[in-house]
């Protein structure tokens, strides 16, 4: 019964917040005034790293003046742009658009896949930003970063409004007890009015106050925002005064509504670990917020875990390099206090969660506790006929090695070695698991993927599965053709309606088990010929809701080895959808096409045409065959069965049966599948 009043007090904060100019305040706040440290200095170096010799201009620069702030939002959203327009402001030199995403991965496909720290500086001010990834399999790399920073700026489309990682970013940031702004963003866009941005603030309010926010989180400030232009307001409007188009406002709002980093200075050093990345000449860099003390390059620290029989010293060593990403350089450091973000290179052992510390320390921080994998797949060694042609990196020991290293910098996957040079492979969804191998592919690894399992939870003997909430947007004319291929899927619906100022536009939420959508997205996109969008985050575990419909037809297997010859593709064309062209290799159990029907069919892929001493007008080149079904690695993921794999070299990604032999796939046919 309190929303409503809640949010009748919240509007009339916010409309005095929004006839007030965000001015920077003269002194920062009264209840985070800290004692200055006497001698206190920390000097940047103007040079990158590489030019370790540079001298290194002293700036003394009180604690009170730092700000740690993470930027979250949901994919697509607009966080990486708007991090290019901050750091545009402040003097940075942009290279080029989504400055931050470093990864070529990241570039290619437009999304964010990890987590990236920077530093700016307004107005007498150092700004620690954060720039986390929007989709939900890389929610691992928010949970992470969140306890480094003491405020967030919630991205929300003016458009579209909250959606599902909107939710979970939400309630990671309210959990660590930080105060969000929101900022609106794309209100440049022609269907985005006053109204409809009035109707998200309130969607946003209502989101606040069903994850449990508290009466300060609820009075969060309000700024209008077109990242993609530069600009950022206190007040709607979609053309500010030239003069306004900056985003200024954005940053004084920082200073003015994110506390200082509440940290002593006269205590020793201790600094948890949350990022880590590997350097040709530094070797192993950690980055982490100081949480006491100050450091500085040359001293002597350890790094600390905490065990089950208590606190066990990992190394000792000396600071040989203390770093700070300012723009999109790296800068060199000789000294750090409390409650910044630092990076620093001399130790080669410790890792994300662990302790970094004063020799004198053998206490830990407390680590971050990250939500559990849902999904997990069997890694192993290529043994198909066509093995070793492509790629450098074949035998188990390699691949294991490079997902032990993968599992150290990145906590949301999980390894556990298996039998037979296997790895089970534990993550949140099947696009963070497909990024980990388009790298390792990228590397010159050669391997074989087993589909997806969702991850299973026994209590009190109830059978658990992970359910998840999604949102979809499509034409109405889909709605039904959706409706379906989701009720397959035992997907259940908990809300549908028009979309505000999309006419002809169906918005839907629902919740399915995470089974039910690997592989649904590829499905999805044809059935709305592109003009849908799905949204899904991890809600929950709940009760097993049984076994799925039918998801996929049959598919055709090879049962010659030799090169693909059109003549064969001729025949078969009529049988179902091919994913092969004439001129590829095959082997016996090779997958090269869907089936029309629900049940496999072996076919011969390389018959050859007979030559005879007989004139014939019909040649090979006149053959026209349709144009195949060549898959994508995440395609392949969704769509391989429990007793298929996939065979993924540098040069290619090819589908198989996990038996190769016709006799032994009769053999184990009668086996349940999962």
């Amino acid at each position: 019964m309190a929303g409503p009043l809640l949010r009748s007090l919240w509007s009339t904060t916010r409309k005095s917040l929004s006839s007030s100019s965000y001015s920077v305040p003269t002194t920062p706040f009264k209840p985070y005034v800290y004692a200055r440290a006497t001698g206190l200095v920390r000097a940047f170096s103007a040079a990158p790293a590489s030019a370790a010799s540079a001298a290194a201009p002293s700036v003394a620069l009180d604690p009170s003046q730092l700000r740690n702030v993470a930027v979250i939002a949901h994919v697509d959203h607009g966080k990486t742009t708007l991090m290019d327009r901050l750091l545009r402001q402040c003097g940075a030199d942009i290279p080029h658009e989504r400055a931050l995403d470093s990864i070529s991965l990241e570039r290619e496909r437009g999304i964010t896949i990890s987590s990236k720290v920077t530093s700016i500086s307004w107005k007498d001010y150092e700004l620690n930003m954060v720039d986390t990834p929007g989709h939900a399999d890389f929610g691992g790399e928010v949970e992470r970063v969140v306890g480094m920073v003491e405020g967030a700026i919630l991205v929300v489309d003016a458009g579209e409004g909250p959606l599902a990682q909107t939710k979970f970013v939400l309630a990671k940031a309210l959990k660590y007890g930080l105060r969000p702004i929101l900022l609106l963003n794309k209100v440049d866009r022609p269907a985005v009015s006053e109204e409809r941005c009035n109707e998200v603030e309130s969607l946003v309010f209502d989101l606040f106050a069903n994850l449990g926010a508290s009466e300060e989180q609820l009075d969060f400030p309000v700024l209008y925002a077109s990242a993609k232009e530069g600009w950022a307001s206190p007040s709607f409007t979609k053309n500010p005064p030239d003069d306004a188009k900056n985003m200024s406002q954005l940053l004084d709002a920082i200073i003015r509504h994110v506390p200082p980093p509440t940290a002593s200075l006269d205590i020793p050093f201790q600094m948890l670990v949350s990022m880590m990345e590997r350097d040709f000449y530094l070797g192993r860099i950690l980055t982490g917020r100081i949480s006491s003390g100050i450091i500085r390059a040359g001293d002597r620290v350890h790094g600390l875990r905490k065990t089950d029989s208590g606190v066990e010293k990992i190394e000792e060593g000396k600071v040989l390099k203390l770093m700070k990403k300012k723009g999109t350089s790296m800068v060199l450091v000789d000294s750090a206090g409390a409650g910044d973000i630092i990076s620093m290179a001399g130790l080669t052992r410790p890792s994300i969660g662990h302790t970094v510390a004063n020799v004198e320390v053998m206490t830990t921080l407390p680590t971050v506790d990250l939500d559990p994998p849902t999904i997990s797949m069997t890694f192993g060694v290529n043994d198909a006929p066509l093995a070793g042609r492509d790629g450098s990196h074949l035998t188990g020991g390699k691949i294991g090695d490079r997902l032990m290293a993968e599992a150290e910098t990145n906590l949301a996957i999980n390894v556990i070695p298996g039998l037979s040079d296997s790895y089970e492979v534990q993550g949140r969804g099947e696009l963070q698991l497909g990024i980990l191998i388009e790298n390792m592919r990228r590397e010159g690894f050669e391997l074989s993927v087993s589909p997806p399992k969702v991850m299973y939870k026994i209590e009190n003997g109830v059978k658990l599965e992970p359910i998840e909430e999604v949102t979809i947007e499509v034409n109405e004319e889909h709605v039904g053709l959706v409706m379906e291929a989701l009720s397959h899927r035992r997907a259940e619906v908990t809300d549908i309606g028009p979309v505000p100022g999309n006419v002809g536009r169906t918005r839907m939420s629902l919740t399915c088990p995470s089974r039910g959508l690997v592989g649904y997205r590829s499905v999805f996109s044809s059935d709305t010929r592109g003009t849908g969008f799905m949204h899904r985050a991890f809600l929950t575990y709940a009760k097993y809701r049984g076994p799925l419909g039918n998801v996929r037809k049959g598919v055709l297997v090879s049962m010659g080895q030799g090169t693909i010859t059109a003549h064969a593709l001729t025949s078969l064309e009529a049988r179902g959808t091919l994913f092969v062209t004439p001129g590829m290799e095959a082997y016996d159990g090779m997958i090269v096409g869907e089936h029309s029907r629900d049940t496999d069919l072996d076919i011969n892929p390389v018959r050859a045409k007979e030559l005879t001493n007989i004139r014939s007008a019909g040649k090979d080149e006149n053959v026209k065959l349709s144009p195949p079904r060549l898959m994508t690695l995440e395609e392949a993921i969704g769509y391989v069965a429990s007793d298929e794999l996939i065979e993924v070299t540098p040069k290619a990604i090819r589908l198989r049966k996990r038996y190769l032999d016709a006799n032994k796939r009769k053999t184990m046919r009668n086996k349940p599948k999962d």
